[in-house]
């Protein structure tokens, strides 16, 4: 990818700060001195991404996201519109904690959902999906599938985005792409014929088929 990032008129741009080639920085967006956004990322209308923020190749940040400062963005991540990151559990105007914020990792491949607000100091791990609306408080693991006010993991979601159905001998088949994924450990997912840090093979890496196609009664 060698085409020089595009940036609205619109966007604010703090230098200095790096943007990778070929991204796009979409109408009153605001770029901090001090961020890192890698290759192939597109931040929508309307989007914050604060000092030492980080964010990695091909991320999708929809519109009003705000990423503050202690916020790193694996590659391939999916932020919902409007959902919500914080960097400080116990927030007062009276107290100055800008030395203790605290971190949160958004690991390669997840998924936030519109809405959803994700409570600082926990990892979302590789393409964990968090359901819109959803309020996170705690680390989600691999795969994990959280819905919910406070969210709990309600199953697996597997790298296509769909929550997988009951384990047949053990292992979970993806409705959709048919990768086959089983638990290593109790808790811990694992897929079977790609492995997590693989780009998806281009037949399997454009949809076809709509979510309620293969989940009629969601």
């Amino acid at each position: 990818m060698n085409d020089a990032p595009r940036i609205h008129s619109t966007a604010v741009i703090d230098q200095p700060c790096v943007i990778g080639a070929g991204s796009f920085v979409w109408h009153f967006s605001h770029v901090c001195a001090g961020a890192e956004i890698g290759a192939g990322c597109n931040l929508g209308q309307n989007v914050m991404v604060a000092a030492g923020v980080k964010i990695g190749d091909r991320v999708k940040i929809q519109n009003n996201v705000s990423l503050y400062t202690g916020t790193t963005v694996e590659d391939d991540v999916f932020l919902g519109p409007s959902c919500v990151l914080t960097n400080v559990s116990n927030p007062r105007a009276q107290v100055s904690r800008r030395t203790l914020y605290e971190p949160t990792l958004i690991r390669r491949g997840a998924t936030i959902g519109a809405n959803a607000t994700i409570v600082c100091g926990v990892t979302l791990g590789r393409y964990c999906f968090i359901g819109a609306g959803s309020v996170v408080t705690r680390d989600v693991p691999d795969y994990g599938f959280v819905v919910g006010v406070p969210g709990r993991r309600r199953g697996w979601a597997s790298r296509h985005g769909h929550p997988l159905p009951p384990a047949v001998q053990g292992i979970y088949t993806c409705p959709e792409s048919g990768l086959r994924y089983q638990e290593s450990a109790p808790g811990v997912l694992r897929c079977l014929d790609l492995d997590e840090a693989a780009p998806l093979p281009d037949n399997l890496a454009t949809g076809r088929q709509a979510y309620r196609t293969f989940h009629p009664k969601s």
